[in-house]
């Protein structure tokens, strides 16, 4: 069904990448999240578990069920969480549009990098909110990759980063979904609802994360449509070579590179 293409395909080095990106951005994405002891809580689209360590080894005490549509994904989720020796977390196959749960079943709903693959984002949300008891809480973070920037500056760059846009366009999701957290989660219901930007800022004084971000999680993730880039013809061969050396060049030792997702806090 078209609501559940992954425009990054599901190779290793994607499992790599999303491992790297996680680990790079867990104290600018994740460290206000932390949830009380014996609070019962959703992850909901959990991939590969690439956040799923990080949400659990914040808030040992939660009991933690994350779904996820991939049968392919859960097991590889649920190896990270065992060789992680993590005993706080549940995995279910199910679809976000029709979760097997009852109403008020959770205490917290979290969703990172999720709504972006979908179609319909909003339903999601819709979708999940009954699942919340009252006074719950949601948390949903995005990208945008529009708030793309860099030095030294490059046409090819910024067309190479519009082709993700448009082939995750394409198969019926949004890369710049971050911008319009706040407008999607009022829509959907919720209240109390704060959105908080979170800028990557790499510079060489932050090795971490040029190697982190800049390489192995952004300029990697662009990288990785390269073939079907060239398959539509979106640029030439040259161009996008031309696109691809240039990020990389952001992250040398006079380069910068600056990304934003946002985050958003809400209450059913």
């Amino acid at each position: 069904m078209a609501h559940h293409t992954y425009v990054h395909g599901y190779s290793a080095r994607e499992s790599e990448r999303l491992s790297d990106q996680a680990q790079t951005l867990t104290n600018l994405l994740h460290d206000d999240t932390r949830y009380p002891t014996g609070s019962r809580v959703l992850e909901a689209g959990c991939g590969i578990g690439a956040q799923t360590v990080i949400l659990a080894k914040n808030s040992p005490g939660a009991l933690i069920t994350s779904v996820d549509i991939s049968e392919e994904s859960l097991k590889r989720a649920e190896e990270k969480i065992r060789q992680e020796g993590i005993t706080n977390v549940t995995f279910r196959q199910g679809d976000i549009f029709r979760l097997p749960f009852e109403p008020g079943s959770f205490d917290h709903i979290f969703v990172c990098f999720v709504l972006e693959h979908l179609a319909e984002p909003q339903r999601a949300l819709k979708q999940l909110r009954p699942l919340l008891k009252e006074g719950g809480t949601l948390t949903v973070i995005e990208g945008d990759h529009g708030s793309t920037f860099f030095h030294p500056e490059s046409e090819d760059a910024h067309r190479a980063v519009q082709c993700l846009v448009t082939l995750q366009q394409q198969i019926g999701g949004n890369a710049l979904i971050g911008r319009e957290l706040y407008p999607l989660v009022t829509g959907a219901g919720y209240t109390d609802v704060q959105v908080s930007p979170r800028m990557v800022y790499a510079d060489a004084s932050r090795p971490a994360m040029v190697e982190g971000f800049t390489k192995l999680t952004f300029t990697a993730m662009v990288e990785g449509v390269g073939p079907e880039v060239l398959k539509q013809g979106l640029m030439s061969r040259d161009e996008w070579e031309r696109g691809i050396a240039a990020l990389y060049r952001t992250a040398e030792a006079d380069g910068i590179f600056c990304y934003t997702f946002f985050k958003a806090t809400a209450r059913r």
